[in-house]
C-alpha cells in the first residue's frame, strides 16, 4: 500500500467482550456488556480520520510464525461455544485486502521477522464481534494477524515497531483482547487483583517509548500478572499496539467492570 493519509492513526488496544456477548441477553444482567459496547460504537468516531484499512490481532490466532489473513473475502470462524443458536448466523462481510496482507509481510521482512500468509482461515471473534459495532457497515477492508507461537512479549513488540509504518498509510493497527482473562477468575475475589494489575498497565503504557517497551516485555513483574493473565494470549495484542505506537503515549481510555473484574482499553497517540 502506498502512503495516502498525510494524518498518522492511533493505534488501540481493546477488549473484545465474551464470545459474541453484545448481540446476546447475558444471563443474569442483561446489562453486563452496555457500556463496553458504548465504548466500542464510539471508537471510530475518536479514532480520526476514516481509515482505508484495519489491521487486527485478536488473543484468538496463534501461529508457528506471524501470519496474515490474506483473502480478499475472509468468512466468519465462529470460535465460541455454547452460545445461543442465533449468535452463530451473526454476519460481518467486511472485505480483506491482499495488498494490505502483502504490506505487512514486506515490513515483517524488512525488519527480519519472518511471516506467512493464509487464505483460508476465517476473522475470528475477537475481530469480528467488536467490529460488528466498530464499523458496523463493514465496508473497510479488515486484514488480521496472528500472534506468534511462545507468545514472546518482545517478539510482538518487534513486530509491532516493524509495522508502525502502516499508520502513515491510512491503516488502523487494533490490538483486540482482554486485560483481564483468567478463565477461572472472573469472581468478586478477584476484583482487587484486576484493578491492581489495571493500575499498572495504565502508568506503563504511558511511560516513554524505552521504559515502556522495558516494563511491557516483563509484564509478569507486573502486580498479580499472573492472576490477571495465566496465559499471555489476551494480553499480547497489546503489544503489537504499544511496538507501533513508536514515541506516542499511550493512555487508558476505558474502565469498566464485567463478571466482578475490571477491564479497560488503550489508545496511543
Amino acid at each position: 500500500m502506498s502512503a495516502s493519509s498525510a494524518h498518522r492513526l492511533p493505534t488501540f488496544f481493546i477488549p473484545h467482550g465474551g464470545g459474541p456477548c453484545f448481540f446476546m441477553e447475558w444471563p443474569g444482567d442483561p446489562h453486563m456488556w452496555d457500556r463496553m459496547a458504548g465504548f466500542l460504537k464510539g471508537l471510530a468516531a475518536s479514532a480520526g480520520p476514516r481509515p482505508e484499512a484495519v489491521l487486527v490481532i485478536s488473543g484468538h490466532w496463534e501461529e508457528d510464525d506471524f501470519t496474515v489473513n490474506a483473502s480478499p473475502n475472509p468468512p466468519l470462524l465462529f470460535d465460541y461455544y455454547g452460545f445461543p443458536e442465533h449468535t452463530y448466523q451473526l454476519q460481518y462481510p467486511a472485505p480483506g485486502s491482499p495488498a494490505l496482507a502483502g504490506r505487512v509481510r514486506d515490513l515483517l521482512g524488512d525488519a527480519g521477522i519472518a511471516s506467512g500468509s493464509n487464505t483460508a482461515r476465517g476473522l475470528d471473534h475477537g475481530v469480528f464481534v467488536p467490529f460488528k459495532l466498530i464499523f458496523p457497515d463493514a465496508d473497510i477492508p479488515v486484514v488480521q494477524l496472528s500472534m506468534k507461537t511462545g507468545l514472546d512479549p518482545a517478539a510482538h513488540l518487534a513486530a509491532g515497531r516493524a509495522l508502525a509504518p502502516l499508520r502513515d498509510e491510512g491503516v488502523l493497527i487494533v490490538g483486540s483482547g482482554m486485560s483481564f482473562h483468567n478463565m477461572r477468575g472472573f469472581a468478586p475475589a478477584f476484583k482487587p487483583a484486576s484493578l491492581r494489575f489495571d493500575d499498572w498497565l495504565a502508568e506503563t503504557v504511558a511511560l516513554p517509548r524505552e521504559a515502556r517497551e522495558q516494563a511491557l516485555a516483563n509484564w509478569t513483574s507486573a502486580p498479580d500478572a499472573r492472576v490477571s493473565q495465566p496465559r499471555p494470549d489476551h494480553l499480547l495484542p497489546l503489544m503489537v499496539a504499544a511496538g507501533a505506537a513508536g514515541d506516542d503515549p499511550g493512555s487508558r481510555i476505558f474502565q469498566d467492570e464485567v463478571m466482578n473484574v475490571v477491564v479497560s482499553a488503550t489508545r496511543f497517540g
